[in-house]
């Protein structure tokens, strides 16, 4: 079974490699040129970095010397989100879909979220993603309503999902 550990400064490459080849395919066709031009594996890695750096958001890698694999999640950083944890990115290489891994990095997050005392958690995918939606749905995932992010780079639509924790549990 692949390992999950915390990610590091030294994974903003790899992590940078598999953001960006998962986002150009799920949405390289769906974002305006611009964004796609904008948004390449350099400026991902510049973010990675940042991330990496702090303690909040959290990022889980899946594999151990190189991942294949990761979530990231943490505080939330839309009021849209009404005071739930946030699951900011969930990415998988190709290769490994179909394993179960993205279902344990997700279960990771939604355990971690919960250890945090946030009530329930939420995440924000583009509607045309219907892959991500189905997969999100079958773990559990409720569609909670439905939002334009105003990012300077592609105004999307977008559906959140969310995910309520049991009261008393955290």
């Amino acid at each position: 079974m692949t390992p999950l550990r915390r990610a590091g400064p030294a994974d903003a490459g790899a992590l940078s490699r598999i953001h960006h080849r998962v986002w150009l395919e799920c949405y390289g066709t769906l974002a305006p040129p611009e964004a796609v031009a904008t948004l390449t594996e350099t400026h991902r890695h510049d973010q990675w970095a940042r991330l990496l750096a702090g303690d909040d958001p959290v990022t889980l890698v899946a594999g151990v010397a190189e991942p294949v694999g990761f979530v990231c999640f943490g505080a939330p950083t839309g009021p849209n989100l009404a005071g739930m944890g946030e699951i900011r990115h969930l990415y998988l290489r190709p290769d490994q879909r179909g394993r179960g891994l993205g279902r344990r990095l997700l279960a990771a997050a939604l355990a971690g979220l919960q250890a945090q005392g946030y009530p329930g958690a939420a995440l924000a995918v583009v509607a045309e993603n219907h892959a991500a939606r189905a997969f999100y749905a079958a773990a559990g995932g409720r569609e909670d309503g439905a939002f334009t992010d105003k990012g300077p780079l592609w105004r999307s639509d977008n559906r959140l999902l969310t995910w309520r924790f049991p009261s008393g549990m955290a």
